[in-house]
């Protein structure tokens, strides 16, 4: 069964001419790999707990150099590359994430530049910054980067491949059935970033400039800064790969996380625990740590894999509508690849590293008093006690970035919040401060204005 739908797969592939020939066989590859019913689940009698030579503490790292010198032989070995592919359309945002601005007038994008910028400045390095975009952020982001033309950091931008959905009923390519525009294709996850990075030239590229390592992390994580502790700690150690993994919340419970499998460390995400153990997979006694998708990895040995086909990471199925069509997009995720690189670990890194914008309730934290901003960097404000944040939940009002700015004239304190909840049409005047936890709320046919410089409290 699975070798004619395959067949029949190739002969509708081999006439979609808007993708090359290796993405036309990197799709056939994962679709194969589905349709063979590869196991996803893990036994979960072998799971063990990682020790701390398997996910290393980051309070127990060797201190970087303090030498300048041996600082910039440590960066001209490294690569900064940043997923780009994503839109903000969750945040009622068209074109790239990136760019929607996150402090005084800065888009991530600017934050990312600033950061590396800074560091060549100080070091005498030269830094490159690596964009993987999508079909969907390319052209936008390639008009935008040009505004760094003078920036002491050389921009790169290459595109991860572009597959066409599957359409359920039939498994044919949405494409050949005339949907030919953007809701015919997708990107296939960010474990798409080592054969992309191959199949672009950037690899061989990199590698010919005695680059040798690539620190990899979501463009929307302003907690993912160069960390030369970490770096003088893969490179004096060899390890192939490093994620970073930091303590899990209740906030965190679906993430990955990192275990000790038949002898290697693996990435288990929920997807693959048996159902009568998820509820297991959530405790935070249990699973203590999950994964930011802050990665180090060395440049060889994303070659070597990639040119041997190694890394068969787990498919994620992803299924979606399109004007009423089932369809099916297969992913995979770039951490799930940690089993396949030699001397692969974790590292247990501060919560300050993971501080994604994926809501406007995150962007109420990284706009306010709880954060200032430094040459690039987002940096946590030494008067705020609780080392947690404020737990913020926003109505529907104020999923959009642009009703959600239109609704507060200017930022609240969130120095002494403990948490935010709002329900309902609810304006914020200016100088307002939170104390405790405080919870907005008004009827569905009320609408509240919330005057200007008081204290809120719980």
């Amino acid at each position: 069964m699975a070798t004619g739908v395959i067949d029949k797969l190739k002969s509708h592939v081999a006439t979609l001419s808007q993708i090359s020939e290796n993405e036309k066989n990197g799709f056939i590859n994962l679709v194969a790999r589905s349709v063979s019913g590869e196991a996803q689940h893990v036994d979960w009698s072998k799971i063990e707990t990682p020790t701390d030579e398997v996910v290393v503490p980051h309070a127990g790292l060797e201190p970087a150099p303090k030498d300048t010198a041996e600082i910039k032989a440590l960066l001209d070995k490294l690569v900064v590359l940043k997923l780009n592919g994503g839109l903000g359309t969750t945040m009622g945002c068209t074109g790239p994430k990136s760019v929607i601005e996150v402090r005084d007038g800065l888009t991530f994008l600017d934050l990312i530049v600033m950061q590396i910028e800074h560091l060549n400045d100080k070091f005498g390095s030269s830094v490159p910054l690596l964009l993987m975009n999508s079909f969907n952020t390319h052209d936008d982001t390639q008009k935008i980067v040009e505004k760094y033309s003078k920036a002491n950091v050389q921009i790169h931008t290459f595109n991860q491949s572009q597959y066409p959905r599957l359409v359920v009923d039939d498994f044919t390519p949405l494409p050949s059935k005339g949907q030919t525009g953007k809701d015919g294709w997708y990107p296939p996850g960010h474990g798409d970033v080592f054969p992309s990075l191959k199949n672009s030239g950037k690899l061989d590229l990199l590698l010919s400039q005695g680059r040798e390592y690539v620190f990899i992390s979501n463009s929307d994580n302003l907690g993912a800064i160069v960390d030369l502790k970490i770096l003088h700690h893969l490179i004096k150690n060899k390890n192939e790969y490093i994620m970073e993994v930091t303590p899990k919340t209740l906030a965190d419970v679906k993430g990955g996380t990192l275990i000790s499998y038949e002898g290697k460390v693996q990435l288990l995400e929920i997807a693959q625990v048996p159902e009568e153990h998820v509820d297991e997979f959530k405790s935070i006694e249990k699973f203590k740590i999950f994964n930011t998708n802050n990665l180090w990895v060395n440049l060889n040995a994303i070659k070597r894999l990639v040119d041997a086909d190694a890394l068969k990471m787990e498919i994620i199925p992803n299924p979606k509508e399109v004007n009423g069509v089932k369809v099916l997009q297969l992913e995979t995720a770039a951490g799930a690849a940690i089993k396949f690189f030699d001397h692969a670990i974790g590292i247990n890194v501060p919560r300050a590293r993971f501080l994604p914008v994926k809501a406007t309730s995150d962007l109420l934290l990284v706009k306010s008093d709880l954060y200032n901003v430094r040459d690039g960097f987002v940096i946590r404000n030494k008067l705020r006690r609780d080392p947690q944040n404020p737990v913020i939940q926003l109505g529907p009002e104020f999923k959009k970035v642009d009703d959600f700015l239109s609704r507060f004239k200017s930022i609240p304190s969130l120095l002494e919040c403990d948490g935010l909840r709002v329900d309902g049409d609810i304006w914020f005047g200016s100088g307002i401060k939170l104390k405790g936890n405080v919870h907005c709320s008004v009827s569905s046919e009320e609408m509240l204005n919330i005057p200007d410089n008081i204290t809120l409290r719980e």
